[in-house]
C-alpha cells in the first residue's frame, strides 16, 4: 500500500509563492511518474503537472511559467513550486502516483493523497 501525504498549503496574497510537498511511503517511488492535480469549489479536478521517473515534465498551460514540479527520489518526495499565484489558483491540491498509460487524466493515477488547501487572496 502506498501512502501520499501533501503539505505546504495555506493562505497567500496574489503574486506570492508557495511550495507544496508530497511525501510518499514505500521503496518504489523513483520508478513511477508522479503528478499534481487541483480541484476548486464547484469544479472538476484538473491536471496541473507531472514528472516522469526520468525527470521529464508536463505542465498544464494554465500554470506554465509559474509552477515547477520536481522530485527528490532519495527523500521519496514530490514538490510543486508555485510562483506568481493568482486567485484562480485557489483549490485543494492533490498529489498522485501515475500508473499510465497517459499522464494528464485522473484515471492515469492509482494512489492519491488527501489534499492540501491553497487559497490565494486578491
Amino acid at each position: 500500500q502506498v501512502q501520499l501525504v501533501e503539505s505546504g498549503g495555506g493562505l497567500v496574497q496574489a503574486g506570492g509563492s508557495l511550495r507544496l510537498s508530497c511525501a510518499a511511503s514505500g521503496r518504489t517511488f523513483s520508478r513511477y511518474a508522479m503528478g499534481w492535480f487541483r480541484q476548486a469549489p464547484g469544479k472538476e479536478r484538473e491536471f496541473v503537472a507531472a514528472i516522469r521517473w526520468s525527470g521529464g515534465t508536463t505542465v498544464a498551460e494554465s500554470v506554465k511559467g509559474r509552477f515547477t514540479i520536481s522530485r527528490d527520489n532519495a527523500k521519496n518526495t514530490l514538490y510543486l513550486q508555485m510562483n506568481s499565484l493568482k486567485p484562480e489558483d485557489t483549490a485543494v491540491y492533490y498529489c498522485a502516483r501515475n500508473r499510465g498509460p497517459g499522464i494528464v487524466r485522473d484515471s492515469d493515477y492509482d494512489y492519491w493523497g488527501q489534499g492540501t488547501q491553497v487559497t490565494v487572496s486578491s
